[in-house]
């Protein structure tokens, strides 16, 4: 079990340097893994920091441009990359990259900067000039790889064959998930320092802002005003989100869906061609404004005369056959998963799953392993459009495995009888 946080006895900034000092002693190729967020700007400004007082001018920066980033997003990445410009070794990523979109069942990826449809850019200048724009310039790329490809992709390539740290900007109090990546027990480590994360092939990724609160980032800049920050950050406290809310990130994914509303508040003339590129973006900001929350996330009734049951076949009908199908794999794994585990739980699930059980029960608030399965947990999931089916306890899925996956889930939908 992991550790509870534990006081190291000195200031955060003070621990990140002498972490980041010590990736510059171990390691002869090292780059920064940068979004422009805030968490990712600090950590940037530190390394450089270091880079600088060594006399190291090969330090790679990389900036995967999702197209659809805030205006002030893309002047601040370039206002970072111009005064470091004489220590990085640039690499500005503009190329079709596939996109998760959680806010339309029928358009439920999108490719960014589509060479075949420059004119729908959402940026219609394009990228900037030094843009890596060339699909041969990377040897791993392949039009349309996800995001989650790429980056270790890249890391690897970079290495050259030597040992190789990225720096990533990432800190537990952001979410569990992110606590798990610094705390987890299980995972191989650069002399039993939690704060790195062994990737393979003398890989590493390491988090010196690990430990960080957000009011530490933003007493960092007020101790170093002269070192640029993101203003996108002073809209959005502006627009009335705290300093906790506000995060930067491609807006529509499933976790990002719902900021979308603050798009056309900071950045008006941005709106009009977010909404002409990616399907179901305005309904997506309406749902946020209106709800704080977007297609079912708060508590949902099912229509007249109907079960949670037909109410979700309902539903899956009403999707594009494509969505459909993916949907009911996962539906399929999710109930023969509760089918095989009568023993565990004492419960008779051979018959299928209960249309719904209190609250408590369908949310796990009893604690861990006190969730249980019902049709209203899967209507909720397909309401929300939660693509990897997160709300039934699912992870994403690597796309390298997918067309495997799927003609694997064909035969097994057929051998259980469940959307065979």
């Amino acid at each position: 079990m992991a550790e509870r946080k534990r006081g190291l006895g000195i200031d955060v900034l003070t621990a990140a340097r002498e972490r980041i000092s010590r990736i510059f002693d171990d390691f002869p190729r090292i780059y920064v893994s940068f979004s422009g967020g805030k968490d990712s700007t600090v950590m940037l400004h530190l390394v450089m920091e270091e880079a600088i007082k060594r006399g190291r001018r090969d330090i790679g920066v990389l900036f995967i441009d999702l197209e659809g980033q805030y205006k002030l997003t893309i002047d601040h990445v370039a206002a970072c990359y111009e005064r470091y410009r004489d220590w990085i070794e640039p690499h500005w990523v503009a190329l079709p990259i596939h996109l998760r979109n959680g806010v339309s069942v029928h358009e439920t990826h999108w490719l960014c900067w589509d060479p075949d449809q420059p004119e729908r850019w959402i940026r219609p200048d394009g990228p900037p000039a030094y843009a890596i724009t060339d699909e041969a310039y990377y040897p791993f790329f392949v039009r349309g790889m996800e995001f989650e490809e790429f980056t270790p992709a890249f890391g690897h390539w970079f290495a050259q064959d030597q040992p190789c740290a990225c720096f990533v900007g990432i800190r537990t109090d952001e979410s569990l998930n992110r606590w798990r990546t610094i705390a987890g027990g299980r995972k191989q480590m650069l002399d039993d320092h939690p704060w790195t994360t062994w990737c393979g092939d003398g890989l590493y990724n390491a988090y010196p802002l690990y430990d960080w609160r957000t009011e530490d980032l933003w007493t960092y800049h007020a101790r170093y005003p002269e070192l640029p920050y993101n203003r996108l950050y002073d809209r959005m406290y502006q627009a009335g989100l705290t300093i906790h809310q506000a995060r930067i990130c491609q807006p529509y994914g499933d976790d990002q869906r719902k900021g979308l509303w603050l798009f056309h508040i900071i950045e008006p003339e941005t709106w009009a061609r977010i909404v002409a590129r990616v399907d179901g973006v305005n309904g997506g900001a309406l749902y946020a404004r209106e709800s704080g929350s977007i297609n079912g996330v708060r508590g949902i009734q099912k229509p007249p005369n109907h079960t949670w049951q037909s109410f979700a076949e309902l539903l899956l009908e009403s999707m594009p056959p494509k969505t459909a199908d993916h949907y009911r794999d996962k539906i399929a794994v999710f109930i023969r998963w509760w089918q095989q585990r009568d023993f565990e739980y004492g419960e008779n699930y051979s018959q299928g799953i209960p249309d719904e059980l209190p609250a408590r029960l369908e949310s796990g608030a009893d604690g861990p392993g006190s969730r249980r399965p019902s049709w209203r947990r899967i209507c909720k999931m397909l309401l929300r459009n939660d693509y990897w089916a997160k709300g039934l306890s699912f992870s994403q899925t690597k796309s390298e495995t997918w067309e495997r996956y799927k003609k694997i889930m064909k035969r097994r939908r057929a051998a259980w009888g469940i959307y065979g």
